[in-house]
C-alpha cells in the first residue's frame, strides 16, 4: 500500500500496484493510438480510440480508483464507482477479511478494495530470526484503529454516493465508441 499526506491529518490507503498499472497501461494505449496515427491516419486513430480509451478506463477503475482516505473526522471508502463516507462514531469495528472492512451502526459492512490489506508473514534470512517483522497491512491497520479510537465527536453521516466523473467520462467514451461504430459503417 503506498500512502500520501494529503490535507492536515488526512491519510490515503491505496494499493501499490495500481499507479504502476495505470502507467503501463498509459504508455501502451499511446503507444497504440501512435501507431495508429504512423500507419493509418488521425481519422483511423479517433475510430479506435474510444476502445483503447475505454480499456484504459476499466484499468483505471479497477486498480489505481479504489482507496482509503482517514482523518480526524472520519473515512472515505472508495471502491471503483462507489464512495462511501462515514464519521468514526457510526463505526463498530475495523478489522480484516480479505481487505480491510469497516462494520458500521447501520449493520452494514464496507470492504475496502484498495486500502490496507491482509499478506502473508514475510520471508526471513537465518540472520533475521530473531527479529519478527509485523506486516505492512496489519501495522497499517493498527494506525487507523487508533485514529479511530482517538476520535472524538465526529459524527458525519453515513453517506454513500456514486462517482459521478468517472460515470460522466464513461458514458463519453461510449458515445464517442458508438459514433465511431457509426462512423466506420459508413464508410
Amino acid at each position: 500500500m503506498t500512502a500520501s499526506q494529503g490535507s492536515e491529518g488526512a491519510r490515503t490507503y491505496r494499493a501499490s500496484s495500481g499507479p504502476v498499472v495505470l502507467v503501463l497501461l498509459s504508455a501502451l494505449a499511446l503507444f497504440l493510438l501512435g501507431d495508429t496515427v504512423v500507419r493509418g491516419s488521425w481519422v483511423q486513430m479517433l475510430l479506435v480510440a474510444p476502445w483503447v480509451l475505454l480499456g484504459l478506463w476499466v484499468a483505471y477503475e479497477l486498480s489505481f480508483v479504489s482507496m482509503v482516505r482517514i482523518d480526524d473526522d472520519g473515512a472515505l471508502v472508495q471502491n471503483m464507482l462507489r464512495r462511501t463516507s462515514f464519521g468514526w462514531n457510526r463505526v463498530r469495528d475495523i478489522d480484516f477479511r480479505w481487505q480491510l472492512e469497516f462494520e458500521l451502526d447501520d449493520d452494514s459492512k464496507v470492504g475496502a478494495y484498495g486500502g490496507p490489506a491482509r499478506s502473508r508473514p514475510s520471508r526471513t534470512r537465518a540472520a533475521d530470526e530473531g527479529a519478527s517483522k509485523v506486516p505492512t497491512g496489519v501495522g497499517e491497520l493498527t494506525e487507523i484503529r487508533d485514529r479511530w479510537q482517538a476520535a472524538t465527536g465526529a459524527d458525519a453521516p453515513i453517506r454513500r454516493e456514486w462517482d459521478v466523473r468517472a460515470l460522466v467520462v464513461l458514458v463519453a467514451l461510449v458515445l464517442w465508441a458508438v459514433g465511431a461504430v457509426l462512423v466506420a459503417g459508413a464508410v
